[in-house]
C-alpha cells in the first residue's frame, strides 16, 4: 500500500518518461503557456478514473483541496477539460506504451469479451445527449441499457492489450470481425484497438461461428478458440469445459476491476469526445496500477489496498 502523493509521483515519471521518448516536443505557440504541461494533465486525467470519484466535479474539488502542492498552476476546472480533450490521442498512446512495458502479448492466449457500459438511464424521456451515437442494447448484468458496447482483449493476468466499442444492440460477431480487421490493418484513427495477438484468442459462443472463424483466420491471421454448444456434435468434455471457464474467468476479474474501482459506466458524458477520454484513461489506469502493483512485488489484480487514501 502507498500514499496518493506516492503514486502520483510514479504515475507521473512514467507518463512524462513516455512522453519525452516517444512524442515530439510540446507545441510552443504564441500567447499564454497552458497552465498545465501535458505530461501533468494526463497524471490527472488518469488518476481521476478510481472508483473513489463519483464525478468530475467529485474529482476536481478533491484536486484543489488536496493536490494543490504537487499541481500549483492547476487551472478552473472548464480549462482543465479543454487541456485533457487535447490530449486525448496521447493518452491512448500511452495505454499502447504500457502494453508494451508489460510485454502484455507474449502470453499463450488472449481473452476477448464484451460488456455493456451505460451513459444514460435507460428509462429517461428524451433523446438525450449523444443522439446518434448510443442506443438502447441487452446486457445480461445490466439488462436493458442505454449507452454503448466495450470489445476488449485482455491476456491470462489481466493486462488490456486493446480495446473498441460500438453502440449497445452492436452484436458480438461484427464487433470482433471490425477489431480483428483493425489489428490486421492498423487505421491512425482507432489506434485503441492495439496489435495483432500473437497467441489464439478464447471467446464465448456470443462470437460463435464456424464460418466467422474461418474468415477471421483466413483474413486477418485470428486463430479463434470457442467453446462448442452443448448439443454441437464436436461438445467438449465435461473436463475440458471447466478448463475453459477457468481459464475466461479471467476477463470477469478485469471487467470488475473497470466496474467497481475504476468507475466504469458511472460516468454521463455529454459529449463523445467525454466518453473517448474516460475510457481511455481507464484502460491505461488499470494497465498502470497491474505494473505497478508487479514492481511493488504484488498480485497484478490487487487495486483494493493499492493506495492508501
Amino acid at each position: 500500500m502507498i500514499d496518493v502523493d506516492t503514486f502520483l509521483t510514479i504515475l507521473y515519471v512514467i507518463v512524462d518518461d513516455f512522453c519525452k521518448a516517444h512524442l515530439l516536443p510540446e507545441d510552443t505557440r504564441p500567447g499564454p503557456r497552458p497552465s498545465l504541461s501535458r505530461s501533468e494533465v494526463i497524471t490527472l486525467v488518469l488518476f481521476a478514473q478510481f472508483w473513489k470519484f463519483r464525478s468530475e466535479r467529485d474529482f476536481y474539488r478533491y484536486a484543489e483541496q488536496h493536490l494543490k502542492s504537487a499541481f500549483p498552476t492547476l487551472p478552473h476546472r472548464a480549462q482543465f477539460n479543454r487541456l485533457a480533450r487535447q490530449h486525448q490521442e496521447t493518452i491512448v498512446a500511452f495505454f499502447l506504451h504500457l502494453v508494451d512495458l508489460l510485454e502484455a502479448r507474449q502470453v499463450p492466449f488472449e481473452i476477448l469479451d464484451t460488456i455493456g457500459v451505460p451513459v444514460r438511464n435507460v428509462k429517461r424521456r428524451g433523446a438525450g445527449w449523444l443522439v446518434g451515437f448510443v442506443d438502447i442494447g441487452w446486457s445480461t448484468r445490466l439488462g436493458w441499457f442505454e449507452g454503448f458496447r466495450l470489445l476488449i482483449a485482455t491476456n491470462s493476468i489481466g493486462v488490456i492489450t486493446g480495446f473498441g466499442f460500438g453502440a449497445a444492440s452492436a452484436k458480438d460477431q461484427p464487433l470482433a470481425e471490425t477489431f480483428l480487421a483493425l489489428r490486421q490493418y492498423p487505421d491512425p484513427r482507432l489506434p485503441s484497438v492495439g496489435s495483432s495477438a500473437l497467441a489464439p484468442y478464447v471467446v464465448d459462443t456470443g462470437f460463435e461461428g464456424e464460418a466467422n472463424h474461418r474468415r477471421w483466420r483466413e483474413s486477418y491471421g485470428a486463430q479463434v478458440i470457442c467453446k462448442p454448444k452443448h448439443n454441437s456434435r464436436k461438445a467438449w468434455s465435461k473436463r475440458l469445459r471447466r478448463w475453459f471457464a477457468s481459464i475466461r474467468q479471467m476477463v470477469e476479474t478485469v471487467y470488475d476491476k473497470l466496474v467497481n474501482w475504476l468507475g466504469l459506466g458511472q460516468h454521463r458524458p455529454h459529449e463523445m469526445s467525454g466518453f473517448h477520454i474516460h475510457l481511455a484513461a481507464k484502460m491505461a489506469l488499470h494497465n498502470f496500477c497491474i505494473w505497478l502493483n508487479l514492481q511493488l512485488g504484488r498480485l497484478p489484480l490487487a487495486f483494493a489496498d493499492l493506495i492508501s487514501w
